[in-house]
C-alpha cells in the first residue's frame, strides 16, 4: 500500500522543503521524480498579477486524493504527495508540487506526469487570472485534454 499525503495549502508553498522532505523519508525507496508548478506572469491577453484558486471545502480534497490512488495502483508507486495551492497565487510563486517514489525510475515520472495532467483537468479548482488588463476564468485547453486522454489509450 502506498503512503499518499495531499495537501491544499492557503499560505505559500515551500516547493523546495517539500521536495527536501520527501526525499528524507522516500530517497532510499530508489527513484524519485517530481514537479513544480509556477504561475506564469503572462496570458494570451496580457499580463498576469496572480491567480485565484477558488476551492469546494472537502471537494477539492477528495478528488486531489482519489487523483493521488489512482497514480499509486496504476503505476505501483510506493509514496505519492500532492501539494496544491489554493487562494490567491502571485505570479512566479508556486502553485502544486507532486511527488513520486517507487523502485524504478520510469513508473516515478509517468506517475508525476499523470497527476498534473489529471489535477490541471479534473481536481475541483477553478483558476481565475487577474491582471492590468486580465480578469477571466481559466478553462482546461484542447491540449488539456489531449494529455488527458492519452491515459486511457495506455
Amino acid at each position: 500500500m502506498a503512503q499518499i499525503a495531499v495537501y491544499l495549502l492557503p499560505e505559500a508553498l515551500d516547493a523546495a522543503q517539500a521536495h527536501s522532505d520527501f526525499l528524507t523519508c522516500f530517497g532510499a525507496t530508489g527513484a524519485v521524480a517530481a514537479f513544480t508548478g509556477v504561475v506564469r506572469g503572462e496570458a494570451k491577453t496580457g499580463a498576469v498579477d496572480y491567480l485565484y484558486l477558488d476551492w469546494y471545502p472537502g471537494m477539492t480534497e477528495a478528488t486531489m486524493q482519489a487523483i493521488a490512488e489512482s497514480a499509486a495502483a496504476r503505476f505501483g508507486i510506493q509514496a505519492l504527495a500532492i501539494h496544491h495551492r489554493c487562494g490567491k497565487v502571485r505570479a512566479g510563486e508556486p502553485i502544486v508540487f507532486v511527488a513520486a517514489a517507487s523502485a524504478h525510475r520510469r513508473a516515478a515520472f509517468e506517475a508525476v506526469d499523470y497527476m498534473m495532467d489529471r489535477l490541471k483537468s479534473e481536481a475541483a479548482l477553478w483558476k481565475r487570472e487577474v491582471g492590468p488588463q486580465v480578469d477571466h476564468w481559466v478553462e482546461p485547453t484542447d491540449k488539456d485534454g489531449e494529455d488527458l486522454k492519452r491515459w486511457s489509450q495506455t
